[in-house]
């Protein structure tokens, strides 16, 4: 069983606030499983690492043993919700609505567990609520409450319209908790509202309020505005291996540490050794590959990001090989042991024989991978993979 202290410093990385901190320590403590709510309204087809952001979190949920449930807001996405907008949004048509939901859950499962998710859709139980339910529901907060929401009151001082149906967001987004009996709820900063709508209720409902939980919104790859598609800096989950890896390698060193926790499944001791790497002198565009080839094999697999920076445009990486390799035969004449020296000139690995010298008394000469010494000797009769420096290598067949 995973130590307490240790699994709330693992929910608490990167998190603006939890509340209450105390009531989640005491729930973990508690030996059972915790189910995790977070509600996504699919209102946009075009995904990026700023709606990654949750999805993480919840995922630490997951390897702490925790019940998540994947919330997918069919009847709220109809609504519209009005979270930091000056004007009234636009409702989804239900088709827009299960055609941005089917995106979402194809890009879901390269974060979450799929055997260790719960996926369900508010419209199975608001659908089923009568016209006294919603007014029982409705009855739970006052008109003086909402307009305590900043962009409420924002938009009333202004004397932008506010429509009645707005309010009932938050209030459907509570009862939300209620249906799935949510332990905890996350939602980002701006959702802070709505989530502690939740706990009030459930309380009136006879269940114990929820924990918040609320993330930061992630920074774009400018430093500054929240990632958005519309001000160009985002890293879409769906781009090119290549297109991500140069975009993430090529953000500002200063948000390095904020990737890292947001994004980042590694637990708290990797991210510290990656600490330790940087304050010992690493190069921030080393870990910022590092980073990048970890969120890349999530979204793209393995293979593809060991490859992702040749597929970016950028050159071989230090020690990487081509998948080109060109084959050289070197015979000499029946020798049958010859020194890697020799080997070098003879394949025009090297310029001269004072370049092989230096090159293998520095250890910049690699045979199958391994380093060799100066008076390394070579079976002819053989092939080996050669590299000779940075730029340098081929197969190279003694005869």
């Amino acid at each position: 069983m995973t130590d307490v202290a240790d699994a709330l410093a693992l929910l608490k990385r990167g998190a603006h606030e939890i509340l209450l901190e105390e009531e989640l320590e005491k729930r973990l403590a508690s030996g059972r499983k915790l189910r995790i709510k977070a509600g996504f309204d699919p209102t946009a087809p075009d995904l990026h690492l700023g709606h990654s952001v949750l999805l993480t979190k919840m995922r630490q949920f997951q390897a702490l043993g925790h019940e998540v449930i994947f919330l997918i807001g069919d009847f709220t996405g109809r609504i519209g919700d009005p979270t930091g907008k000056n004007v009234t949004r636009k409702p989804l048509t239900e088709q827009e609505v299960k055609a941005n939901a089917e995106t979402y859950r194809e890009q879901v499962f390269k974060i979450l567990d799929r055997d260790k998710t719960e996926v369900r859709f508010n419209a199975d139980w608001m659908n089923r609520l009568s016209a006294a339910d919603m007014i029982e529901l409705a009855a739970q907060s006052t008109v003086a409450r909402m307009l305590e929401r900043d962009d409420f009151e924002k938009r009333y001082r202004s004397g932008q319209s506010i429509s009645i149906h707005e309010f009932l967001y938050p209030l459907v987004q509570g009862y939300d908790s209620v249906a799935l009996a949510a332990d905890v709820e996350l939602g980002g900063t701006d959702q802070k509202f709505n989530l502690l709508m939740g706990r009030e209720i459930q309380k009136h409902f006879g269940q114990e309020p929820q924990v918040v939980i609320t993330m930061p919104l992630l920074e774009g790859l400018d430093g500054v505005q929240k990632m958005s598609k519309s001000l160009g800096n985002y890293v879409g989950l769906d781009e090119p291996p290549g297109v991500m890896f140069n975009k993430l390698v090529s953000m500002p060193d200063s948000l390095m540490w904020r990737y890292f926790e947001l994004l980042s499944l590694k637990n708290n001791d990797e991210i510290e050794k990656i600490r330790r790497d940087i304050e010992a002198g690493a190069n921030p565009r080393d870990i910022k590959m590092e980073l990048a080839r970890e969120l890349i094999a999530r979204y793209h697999g393995d293979q593809a990001a060991a490859t992702a920076h040749r597929s970016a445009g950028n050159q071989l990486a230090e020690g990487e090989l081509p998948e080109d390799l060109p084959e050289v035969s070197v015979d000499f004449e029946g020798g049958e042991l010859v020194p890697i020296a020799a080997v070098l000139n003879r394949a025009n690995l090297v310029n001269n024989s004072a370049q092989a010298k230096d090159m293998l008394g520095n250890g910049r000469v690699k045979v199958d991978g391994e380093v060799v010494p100066r008076d390394h000797l070579l079976q002819t009769g053989k092939s080996y993979v050669i590299q000779a420096g940075k730029k340098r290598y081929a197969r190279v067949v003694l005869t």
